[in-house]
């Protein structure tokens, strides 16, 4: 019983057989081969932009770090949620890239609000020449509290953005996730909704490891190839990272994933009225939900095999009738047994 992130989860067939095929033969080095050039085309179908500028790196840290660099300058304030991955999670990463900081944004359930965003703008602006100046907004879709924006929450937040001159970029490491939640097409959540860079992630949804750093205008194209040479990333055998990429968009396996993952969420949420004493702490768009259990429950889950995060204390600090918060992920090759199995042990 595996919960603990979608990062725990399998290759799916489709990509490792496609990294296999790419195993066959020699191919040209750093990007140029034609399985990279069939790769870019792919995520600029996806995306409905025949000239977006993408590039392939492994980690969604770095996809966010590069992109924010090519959007900040050095003494830019780069705006994001107060609980964004970029900051909590990716250890400075977009701090050291870009040689921007972070300026941190409150909002319930891991959003940024229009409201919000402008006062920390003109609260930035008004420390003059002694502060960070206003940078890009980066927005995560799905949050990282397992929440979505919804695309007149992203059309709102990026018209404040725009207003000012600013650019903003779509952490995407759950962007299927966010696509199927929302039942849209990624050039509505993106470039449709004033989006101009994006994460376009698949490790979290069944690659291997690989995520596309997209911009809408190719101008950054360039940019974005050196920093990622600069920065250590470009990867010598390409063609491993861009044969992931090639099956992960054919056939719309990358929406047919999240849609299979968020299945398995909404059918854990559901069970939650069989558990005494849970709640979710937000509402669960996607494939992520932290949810408030007594701690005899998580003790029997643990005890069943369970593995999940556990926040905000342990099973020995409290009574076992008391809350306990936990982070619950489900993947793309969770089963309905899986999650019932689980719900079951919570139960008791």
């Amino acid at each position: 019983m595996m919960f603990a992130s979608d990062n725990t989860g399998p290759v799916h067939p489709k990509i490792m057989d496609a990294v296999m095929g790419a195993n066959d033969g020699y191919a040209m080095p750093y990007g140029n081969d034609a399985i990279t050039a069939t790769a870019r085309d792919a995520v600029r179908a996806v995306f409905e932009a025949p000239e977006a500028a993408v590039e392939f790196v492994a980690t969604g840290s770095v996809a966010n770090a590069l992109a924010l660099a090519c959007l900040a300058k050095p003494w830019d304030g780069v705006f994001c949620h107060r609980t964004a991955h970029v900051e909590e999670d990716e250890c400075g990463a977009p701090d050291f890239y870009s040689g921007a900081k972070t300026i941190l944004i409150d909002g319930a359930d891991g959003k940024i609000t229009p409201e919000g965003l402008e006062a920390a703008i003109m609260q930035c602006k008004g420390r003059g020449v002694h502060g960070a100046q206003p940078g890009p907004l980066t927005l995560t879709n799905i949050t990282e509290r397992g929440t979505a924006y919804s695309l007149a929450e992203i059309r709102a937040l990026t018209a404040v953005a725009r207003a000012h001159g600013l650019a903003t970029h779509l952490d995407g490491a759950r962007f299927a996730n966010a696509c199927a939640a929302l039942g849209c097409s990624p050039a509505e959540m993106t470039w449709k909704a004033g989006i101009d860079a994006v994460s376009f992630g698949g490790t979290k949804n069944g690659c291997m490891g690989v995520e596309a750093v997209v911009f809408f205008d190719p101008a950054h194209g360039r940019e974005l190839a050196l920093r990622r040479k600069r920065g250590g990333h470009l990867f010598s055998k390409h063609r491993y990272l861009s044969s992931q990429m090639v099956a992960y968009c054919a056939d719309g396996l990358w929406l047919d994933m999240a849609i299979a993952a968020n299945a398995r969420m909404a059918q854990l949420v559901q069970g939650l009225a069989r558990v005494p004493g849970a709640h979710l702490c937000h509402p669960a768009a996607g494939n992520l939900a932290f949810i408030d259990a007594p701690r005899a429950a998580h003790a029997r889950a643990f005890a069943a095999g369970a593995q999940y995060y556990l926040f905000d204390g342990t099973l020995d600090d409290g009574p076992s009738d008391g809350p306990l918060r936990c982070r619950i992920v489900c993947d793309w090759a969770k089963t309905p047994e899986d999650v019932e199995q689980l719900l079951a042990a919570w139960a008791g």
